[in-house]
């Protein structure tokens, strides 16, 4: 469950942005049929990362949202 809230968090949050830019920069700099798969792939940490949802949460049962893995509903 630490690791959902620390994803939750905000330096969390901001790392799979990272990650998603950076996924996508490569992809698109690779160029090719792999290198769209890759920056579209790169998609998923970044919306994740702005929706505050954690996409793996189910496999290690956590809460699916972010607010309610720190424990606020609001």
């Amino acid at each position: 469950m630490s690791f959902a809230r620390f994803m939750a968090s905000p330096v969390g949050r901001g790392v799979r942005v990272a990650a998603g830019v950076v996924l996508i920069v490569i992809g698109l700099a690779a160029g090719g049929a792999v290198g769209w798969v890759v920056a579209i792939i790169g998609l998923v940490p970044l919306l994740a990362g702005v929706f505050n949802v954690c996409i793996i949460a189910p496999l290690i049962k956590a809460p699916f949202n972010g607010k309610e893995a720190l424990g606020t509903k609001h």
